[in-house]
């Protein structure tokens, strides 16, 4: 499968390649890339007063955390087996749902909106933590730098340019990201001769020594997390780059973060005890004073670079919840024309907002790094779950299974249990987002379930003749030539009777050609096709668009390429049935109809289902009208209501007045 990258080459994610393995370095890593600089800092300040461990034992317990993690976590979940779990292709959390939502496991679907909400979170915080880490190294430079405001009119940058796409800067993320993996290494590399002992971090004894004997161990680890918060992103980037080309250059990544990290703590250890210590950030000390202002710009380089791949993700994260039902249809635009490169309005401003937000309540780096732990952890238990469900539909090993489970998700739960501590101190934020959005999630979800259970569905084939006749019939006037209306019935033959309400029922609509469009939500990412069920011969016509979860919902296009396919074979006519514009080749106008259920009675409902689809009303204010969201323009588009149902509710019937009959 061939892949557009930003640059506009191509290249085949499935093969190893040097452009897929920069394109790799410039889209999966930044944020993972970008951890040096505040993992260090956080590490040094989870010491606490009270911690009686020697400082070099404890930089070396601490990096020693940071090397096997990295391996654990990264490199053995992530690279090795969760890129093996792809969905034609694709990964993330969401791709990974959509490969075992087949088991018949209800419930799953709850561990995939968790997962996907606190990744959203994510994108909140990464953005916002990156970015002010970056800056506030002028403020080694210059004291009084105006951090906040800075790295506010970043961000805003950073989010109003993503409605013009990213394809011109985007060239650059690769070559950037290569110079700043090279200069980590460097830098670390540079430092290495001050303490040659730091190499015994590499023995995860001592790793373990600080864990059992440091009584701050449960704060370190809340720290240590932080090295590994992009390998969640790395699985989701897989079907931009492949996974050859992300595991090769993941080979690269992780020498260049070992290099830096072990350079910063041979500083730390040269350093310890010397005045102004407690004030510096690792990253930056290990600069020499003229590399400082160019480290910085180097180092916002690279936060901008690990934003966009976030705000990206997030784009992806929504498009793929909205082809799972799990978040309402929003109008997506692509800027660059480029796959990948999707653009959705209402989610790019909204990220913007709680970025500032999160920015004004934190005002420092440090105080994000709970929130930012939290939410990522969150994520890593859920993908977890998802993949021990993957494994068994496998068919792969049991006590491997087993295996796998046990150790990850004591790895995951430790690493939780670090960050849930700090909820006070910033992870209760992480939880109100990530919570907002789940709930969202779930009440769209079972909202759709709700309001599905009371739509009837009704054979197509009973009201053929009425639709014959009334296209026979001159006496109702002629609403148009081609006359479509959307479709969510899944069984063959079948279509709502709103849809039959609206034909017959509300204002007979007699039409030449009538279309029954639905979609059919395909696994495989990138399906795109379509078919034709002619139900009527020259009269009805049901059009099923196949379609991937990556593939945008623009059926106003779609079914403009359908009709010229039917014209072109002469199933119906070219031209207007109009002599006087049929005589001037003008085409046949077309229209549609889209039936918005508005009113279920409240007697059918329970407290649980009143207060779930209350939600689902308000979520439903976020996303776009359909006729917006599948591209339909609003000049050819009515909207209509119908009642979810035509039956009568009421408990018991009324009776004529005796009053009434003797008058009469």
């Amino acid at each position: 499968m061939a892949e557009l990258t930003e640059s506009g080459q191509h290249f085949d994610i499935k093969k190893l390649s040097f452009i897929g393995v920069l394109v790799s370095l410039g889209i999966v890593f930044g944020d993972i890339g970008t951890s040096p600089l505040y993992v260090m800092k956080a590490i040094v300040n989870a010491r606490g007063a009270g911690n009686t461990m020697p400082f070099n034992e404890y930089i070396e317990g601490a990096l020693s955390c940071i090397i096997w993690t990295l391996t654990l976590q990264t490199t053995i979940k992530y690279v090795v087996i969760a890129l093996r779990a792809d969905n034609k292709g694709e990964g993330g959390i969401l791709a990974l749902f959509s490969l075992v939502k087949n088991l018949k496991k209800g419930w799953l679907y709850l561990i995939a909106i968790v997962g996907a909400a606190a990744l959203i979170a994510d994108g909140v915080i990464t953005p916002s933590l990156t970015v002010m880490s970056a800056i506030e190294g002028l403020q080694i430079y210059n004291p009084d730098t105006p951090v906040v405001p800075i790295t506010i009119g970043i961000l805003i940058v950073i989010f109003v340019v993503q409605q013009f796409g990213t394809s011109f800067i985007g060239k650059f993320f690769g070559p950037v990201m290569v110079i700043w993996f090279l200069v980590l290494g460097g830098l670390g590399l540079s430092h290495l001769s001050e303490n040659f002992e730091i190499l015994r971090s590499f023995n995860p004894y001592y790793a373990y020594k600080l864990i059992a004997d440091s009584p701050s161990a449960i704060i370190i680890l809340g720290a240590v997390f932080l090295c590994t918060t992009g390998a969640e992103a790395l699985y989701s980037d897989l079907g931009h780059c492949g996974a050859k080309n992300i595991r090769v250059s993941w080979g690269f990544v992780k020498i260049m973060l070992i290099l830096n990290y072990l350079g910063q703590g041979a500083w730390l250890l040269s350093n310890y005890g010397k005045p102004g210590f407690s004030v510096m950030n690792p990253f930056f000390g290990i600069m020499q004073e003229w590399m400082i202002v160019p480290g910085v710009i180097l180092a916002t380089a690279a936060a901008i670079i690990a934003s966009q791949a976030l705000i990206t993700g997030s784009f992806t994260i929504f498009s793929e919840a909205m082809s799972l039902n799990l978040w309402p249809n929003q109008k997506i635009d692509y800027p660059s024309g480029v796959k990948g490169q999707m653009y959705i309005p209402r989610i790019n401003w909204g990220l913007l907002f709680f970025c500032i937000i999160v920015v004004l309540h934190f005002r420092e780096s440090g105080k994000m790094e709970a929130a930012y732990g939290l939410s990522i952890t969150v994520t890593m238990l859920m993908t977890t779950i998802l993949l021990v469900f993957w494994l068994l539909k496998k068919r792969i090993n049991k006590v491997f299974i087993l295996v796998f489970a046990m150790v990850y998700m004591a790895i995951e739960l430790g690493f939780f249990s670090a960050n849930v501590i700090k909820f006070l101190e910033g992870g209760w934020i992480t939880v109100v987002l990530a919570g907002s959005i789940g709930v969202c999630m779930y009440a769209w979800y079972n909202g759709r379930q709700i309001k599905t259970k009371f739509i009837k569905f009704v054979k197509l084939d009973h009201y053929i003749p009425i639709i014959k006749d009334m296209k026979l019939d001159e006496t109702i006037p002629k609403y148009a030539t081609n006359l479509a209306y959307l479709s969510r019935a899944k069984r063959y033959g079948e279509v709502e009777s709103k849809i039959i309400y609206s034909i017959i029922k509300k204002q007979p609509k007699r039409a030449d050609h009538y279309f029954i469009l639905n979609i059919v939500n395909q696994e495989d990412p990138y399906t795109f096709k379509y078919t034709v069920d002619e139900v009527l011969p020259g009269t009805i016509y049901k059009i099923n668009f196949l379609l991937g979860f990556k593939i945008d919902r623009r059926i106003n296009d779609y079914f403009d390429m359908v009709l010229r396919d039917l014209m072109g074979d002469g199933t119906i006519p070219s031209r207007s049935s109009h002599p006087s514009l049929r005589a001037h080749n003008i085409p046949p106008d077309l229209k549609y109809v889209i039936i918005d259920n508005t009113y279920i009675n409240d007697i059918l409902l329970t407290v649980k289902e009143k207060i779930i689809l209350n939600i689902y009303n308000f979520v439903k204010y976020i996303g776009s009208d359909d006729f917006k969201a599948w591209g339909v323009t609003s000049h050819n588009v009515i909207v209509e209501s119908a009642p979810i149902t035509e039956e009568c509710v009421a408990g018991s019937r009324i009776e004529q007045s005796e009053f009434f009959r003797h008058n009469s």
